[in-house]
């Protein structure tokens, strides 16, 4: 790996250290987007959706430059208990892939809303995220579920 490319990880890493849920804006599928300056977006999964698939194994992403569509599917998580489905959270263009969760998938479920991210996009309608809840929405959503389960 080139040196300005180990600097820019680490800088990421840094960055991602401090990344929570607070700023995300939440699916009903558990997948998270960060909204960045000049109109990208960072996508994950929960630790929700983490913690109900248990260990993450493998992780299967777009290319980049590939067009994802909101609500749609754009790649699998395969965990020790299951195959699961990613959806887009919002529509764009791959610009970036986190090649690290393809080597260490397990950084899914230990910082998945840090160096856990799956994908960045170049947003191509910045109001999609007006469907998507904020992060007060998506604990009382995840409460919600917790009730019915119960029932």
């Amino acid at each position: 790996m080139a040196e300005q490319e180990r600097n820019e990880l680490e800088e990421l890493a840094r960055a991602a250290a401090s990344w929570g849920p607070e700023n995300c804006r939440f699916s009903k599928e558990h997948e998270w987007v960060r909204v960045e300056e000049g109109g990208y977006a960072r996508i994950g999964i929960s630790d929700y959706a983490a913690g109900e698939l248990g260990d993450v194994v493998f992780v299967q992403l777009p290319d980049i430059g590939t067009t994802v569509k909101q609500f749609e599917k754009f790649g699998e998580v395969e965990s020790v208990k299951t195959v699961s489905d990613i959806f887009a959270p919002v529509s764009g263009e791959v610009t970036e892939v986190n090649f690290a969760i393809v080597d260490r998938p397990e950084l899914v479920n230990q910082t998945p809303f840090g160096m856990g991210w799956m994908i960045r996009v170049r947003m191509s309608d910045e109001q999609e995220t007006g469907a998507l809840m904020d992060n007060h929405q998506y604990e009382q959503y995840l409460h919600e579920l917790e009730q019915g389960a119960e029932g």
